[in-house]
C-alpha cells in the first residue's frame, strides 16, 4: 500500500502511456483500410405522348399608310381566325399577340459602298399568332392545311408545331422511383456476388433530367436536354447511390 502512495503519479504515466500505445497500433493496423462501400449508377426512362401542341405563324402587310397598313392586316387577322374556328379550334385556344411595326428603308450607295441617300419604302407590320391546345391531333392538322388560306391571300409563315407535356412532375417522380430501384439491385448483386450484404445507403446524387424524341441519336447536354420538335418522347434519368457493405 505504502509502495501505491509513493509511486501512484508513475502508475497513472505508465497507464496513460499503454493506452495511447494502444489506440495508436489499432489506428495504424486499420490505416489504408476504409469500410467497404459500393458505388452504382441506376437508370430510368419512359416514353410518353405530348399531351400538349404549341403552333406559331405570322404574317405581314406593307403599306406607306401606317392606318391602311393597319387596317389591311386586321382584315387578314378576322380571316385567319374565322378559318382557325371552321376547322374546330377554340376560341380559348387563339393567342393574338402584339403586332410589330418596322420603317421599311432602302440604301443607295456609291462606288465606295457609301451611303449617299436613303429612301423610305413605307411601314412593315407583322402579326404573330399562337394555337397552344391539349387536342393535339386537331392542331396537328390544321398547321399542316393552312397552305389553304394562301388562295385567301394571306401569306401565313408557319412554324413547325411544339410539342409539351404537362404532367412533367408526375413523370420525374415516377423515373426518380425507376432509377433508383434499378440502382438498388444492381448494388445487391455486387454485395452477393463479393460475399457480403448491402448495408445502409451511404450517399445518393441524381443525374440531370433528360427528354430525347423517341428512338433518336440526339446527345445528352450538360444542363439537360428537353425536345420539343417530336410529339413521342422518351425521359432518361441516373441515379447514383453509395452504400456500405457488410
Amino acid at each position: 500500500m505504502e509502495f501505491i502512495k509513493k509511486h501512484f503519479a508513475i502508475l497513472i504515466i505508465s497507464l496513460a502511456v499503454m493506452g495511447t500505445g494502444l489506440i495508436l497500433g489499432k489506428s495504424y493496423l486499420s490505416k489504408g483500410k476504409p469500410d467497404p462501400k459500393i458505388k452504382v449508377i441506376g437508370k430510368g426512362e419512359e416514353t410518353f405522348d405530348s399531351d400538349l401542341i404549341v403552333w406559331n405563324a405570322s404574317f405581314s402587310r406593307n403599306d406607306f399608310d401606317l392606318k391602311l397598313a393597319y387596317a389591311t392586316l386586321n382584315q387578314d387577322l378576322n380571316m385567319l381566325k374565322l378559318y382557325l374556328k371552321s376547322k374546330g379550334v377554340s376560341d380559348k385556344d387563339i393567342i393574338i399577340e402584339a403586332a410589330n411595326i418596322e420603317k421599311q428603308y432602302s440604301n443607295e450607295v456609291d462606288a465606295d459602298g457609301k451611303i449617299i441617300s436613303t429612301t423610305f419604302n413605307g411601314y412593315s407590320i407583322t402579326q404573330n399568332v399562337k394555337v397552344q391546345s391539349k387536342n393535339v391531333n386537331l392542331i396537328e392538322r390544321v398547321s399542316r392545311e393552312v397552305s389553304e388560306l394562301i388562295n385567301a391571300g394571306i401569306e401565313l409563315d408557319s412554324k413547325a408545331p411544339e410539342y409539351y407535356y404537362t404532367k412533367m412532375a408526375d413523370l420525374k417522380l415516377k423515373m426518380i422511383e425507376k432509377a433508383t430501384t434499378d440502382a438498388r439491385k444492381r448494388a445487391e448483386k455486387i454485395a452477393e456476388n463479393g460475399g457480403g450484404s448491402l448495408g445502409n445507403l451511404h450517399q445518393a446524387d441524381m443525374g440531370v433530367f433528360q427528354i430525347t424524341a423517341e428512338n433518336s441519336s440526339e446527345d445528352y447536354e450538360w444542363g439537360g436536354s428537353f425536345n420539343t420538335s417530336a410529339r413521342r418522347k422518351t425521359a432518361h434519368i441516373t441515379i447514383r447511390l453509395e452504400y456500405d457493405v457488410n
